[in-house]
């Protein structure tokens, strides 16, 4: 099992920038990649972005791109989302999870959230018009 706990999440007007991390602990060796998801009020939980601990790889959902960007610190067992140009349709609850499944190049799992099986509790991120 691997423990995620997030942190970084808060308010901040549009047009800002928040930076989220999330830190593994656990059976770490076990994961092969890390996303970061989110769920806004009454709507369900979607993809935002995810990278591969060994390559670097990293998947963007469409609503993100160019404007968010996860990377990783393998010796601190952490992954982080920096966000920018922040819109107020970005607030939501955004969940770390990791991935003990592995997913072949090309194959597009580690953008569905199905292949990851372990969550954190969430951070909440709130941006004001």
């Amino acid at each position: 099992q691997v423990q995620l706990v997030e942190s970084g999440g808060g308010l901040v007007q549009a047009g800002g920038s928040l930076r989220l991390s999330c830190t593994a602990s656990g059976r770490t060796f076990s994961s092969y990649a890390m996303a970061w998801t989110r769920q806004a009020p009454g709507k369900e939980r979607e993809f935002v972005a995810s990278i591969r601990w060994s390559s670097g790889s990293t998947y963007y959902a469409d609503s993100v791109k160019g404007r968010f960007t996860i990377s990783r610190d393998n010796a601190k067992n952490t992954v982080y989302l920096q966000m920018n140009s922040l819109k107020p349709e970005d607030t939501a609850v955004y969940f770390c999870a990791a991935s003990t499944r592995y997913c072949f190049l090309g194959s597009g799992c580690y953008e569905r959230q199905e292949f990851f099986d372990s969550w954190g509790q969430g951070t909440q991120v709130t941006v004001s018009s």
